[in-house]
């Protein structure tokens, strides 16, 4: 008798109690969102196959017009440098950034077909290391192989994009183009006011006294910033020096010009800062005569759109691969209006 009273306490104990209705439509909106998220996934698979082919086709056509006759045989190379500088963080699988922009230069560079090379800036900017690193690749080119470069303004071309610019061999801007912000900006935020209405206290165990400098928790002392505005004047310098030996401008005039503020393309051009007022086709054209082919020259693209780029893309508007540099204090040449 105490055997079956136990059984049947066991089996009512097993009987599961029936879902609450509000439990029932959480599932439900839950499963309608993932299956929502899967067909959206799989819809851009065929996207992708399509723009995989259509930029093969078009790098393929690219080849075929080059090789087609011997006076089509060379080309000015055009690369884009769109948004803001920044370096791969190694999160994504492919290649982006600062990195893929010099890996473009150095291989159009090395390319003999290649007889010059327009880039096509519109970026405020970016972190100095990206910045710089970008730079050096124009610099090597230049000197190893001796392709003309010339920089070509779009709406924006501040700051670090400037700086890019300054190791070209000329630069063509609109006359709205906002460009110059020469300069050099850390900016950290100071949410101590926050944590204390929050009831939320932040202490740092550290080695130094300097160990937690740019902390968001807390006020940043004399010495902090001391020290945080000698590494911006160090990297001030750098920028600085580039734009006086590559555009060849007195140091004296420069001075004035270098304080952070920005231009027109019209007023680049009355200060220096630009050697001509034009658009891409403009640009084109005078690459292609500094590279000995003469005007309308014919254009091998560093293509905005390849595969490797739409994930780039795609990133940069889902924040499928956040970049962690994004996150933190970074030492940056950039326009900070844009």
């Amino acid at each position: 008798m105490e055997q079956s009273d136990f059984s049947n306490q066991n089996a009512q104990e097993n009987v599961q109690k029936p879902e609450q209705p509000g439990t029932q439509k959480i599932n439900k909106a839950k499963l309608w969102l993932m299956a929502l998220t899967m067909l959206y996934a799989v819809s851009l698979i065929p996207a992708f196959i399509l723009i995989y082919r259509q930029d093969n086709a078009a790098s393929q056509k690219d080849k075929e017009k080059l090789t087609s006759s011997l006076s089509k045989k060379y080309a000015v190379a055009v690369i884009p440098v769109y948004g803001a500088i920044y370096q791969d963080s190694g999160s994504s699988f492919v290649e982006k950034g600062s990195q893929l922009i010099a890996s473009k230069i150095k291989k159009f560079s090395e390319d003999k077909n290649i007889k010059a090379i327009v880039l096509d800036i519109n970026s405020p900017g970016g972190s100095v290391g990206a910045v710089q690193e970008i730079y050096s690749a124009i610099l090597k080119a230049k000197k190893s192989h001796n392709k003309p470069f010339v920089a070509r303004f779009g709406e924006v071309s501040a700051s670090g994009g400037y700086y890019i610019a300054a190791a070209c061999d000329k630069i063509v801007a609109h006359p709205g183009t906002i460009t110059g912000s020469i300069g050099v900006i850390f900016n950290v935020s100071n949410i101590e006011g926050l944590f204390k209405k929050v009831g939320i206290k932040s202490e740092a165990i550290k080695s130094g006294k300097f160990k937690d400098i740019g902390s968001m928790s807390r006020e940043m002392s004399i010495e902090e910033k001391n020290l945080l505005q000698a590494m911006i004047n160090d990297s001030y310098e750098s920028f600085f020096d580039a734009v006086a030996e590559g555009r060849k401008i007195d140091r004296e005039k420069l001075k004035e010009l270098a304080d952070g503020r920005i231009f027109t393309g019209k007023q680049a051009l009355k200060a220096g800062l630009v050697d001509k007022l034009g658009d891409f086709q403009d640009a084109v054209d005078l690459a292609g005569q500094l590279g000995g082919l003469g005007s309308n020259p014919q254009i091998i693209r560093g293509r905005k759109y390849s595969l490797e780029e739409l994930f780039t893309s795609l990133d940069s508007k889902l924040s499928l691969f956040p970049s962690a540099s994004l996150n933190q204090p970074l030492l940056e040449y950039r326009w900070a209006g844009f």
